[in-house]
């Protein structure tokens, strides 16, 4: 017991950190499975991390509350913006939403008396417990696999086909967009709300621009063909700069050179069920 205690003590916070993103890889993954590039999702995760931070600080409201809030928050924000964005897609609708990410990081910066600006928020209470994080990888995991297999999952995989297509079928291509847009704000606000509350300190600067790659580059890598992948993506891009660190100053080197080599040879991602089966039927004709 004592061996899993020490191991607890030094790795305990990058065990919980795997958690929150995958939560934040499986965000995105939503609105990639709706056929839409959107990057406001470490905006999304800062308005929740914030929203979460400020109730249990300023308004001594329970965890749970606390939780929903930081759900509540990025949600209702989501459903403004995506009222006007959703209209564009591609690099448009990227671009667009980067911009957005832009403002939320100017609004927390000039908004001091509130969210500290530069300074962040300060002495967050350590609430968020093992189970939090797990209990909440867990629910989303089972919802979007329900969703996946529901006649919504179709209507996104139609979308993420062909837009025009959908709508001529008599799909609602914009009420899907939205859902998806909105769930997957709801996603990055509950992980930013439970990081919040595992770190003690939040700042403008770690829901930029950085941040929102990182997100992406998680499901990106591990594959948007199933609920895995995002899950793979993440734990990769978690581990991989602590497997690195004899590397010392050529640590971000040899990562970028891993990452590089991975999206070369596995253009659909590490796990990419399509290929599984090709080399299942390969090896049994074989």
């Amino acid at each position: 017991m004592s061996g899993f205690e020490n191991f607890w003590a030094i790795y305990g916070n990058l065990v919980l950190t795997l958690g929150t993103n995958a939560l934040l890889a499986l965000s995105i993954w939503l609105t990639l499975a709706c056929g839409m590039l959107a990057m406001a999702n470490a905006a999304f995760m800062g308005i929740g991390a914030y929203a979460a931070a400020l109730l249990t600080m300023n308004y001594d409201m329970p965890f749970s509350v606390a939780l929903a809030g930081g759900m509540v928050a990025p949600a209702i924000v989501a459903l403004l913006i995506g009222l006007p964005t959703l209209r564009l897609s591609g690099v448009y609708l990227a671009m667009a939403t980067l911009g957005f990410g832009e403002v939320v990081r100017v609004t927390i910066l000039n908004t001091e008396s509130l969210t500290g600006g530069a300074l962040g928020l300060n002495g967050i209470p350590q609430l968020t417990q093992w189970w939090h994080v797990l209990l909440s990888l867990l629910i989303v995991l089972f919802v979007l696999w329900r969703v996946r297999a529901s006649k919504v999952g179709r209507a996104f995989d139609a979308i993420r086909g062909d837009e025009t297509a959908a709508g001529l079928m008599g799909i609602d291509v914009r009420a899907n967009k939205m859902l998806a847009f909105v769930a997957g704000a709801m996603i990055a606000g509950l992980a930013g709300a439970l990081n919040a509350h595992l770190t003690f300190f939040i700042g403008p600067n770690e829901y930029g621009f950085d941040r929102g790659v990182e997100i992406l580059t998680m499901t990106i890598l591990g594959g948007i063909g199933s609920l895995i992948g995002p899950l793979v993506g993440s734990f990769i891009i978690t581990l991989l700069p602590e497997m690195l660190r004899g590397f010392s100053d050529f640590r971000l080197v040899v990562n970028g050179l891993i990452l590089v080599l991975i999206v070369l040879f596995l253009p659909q991602g590490i796990w990419d069920p399509a290929r599984f089966k090709r080399w299942f039927k390969g090896g049994k004709h074989a």
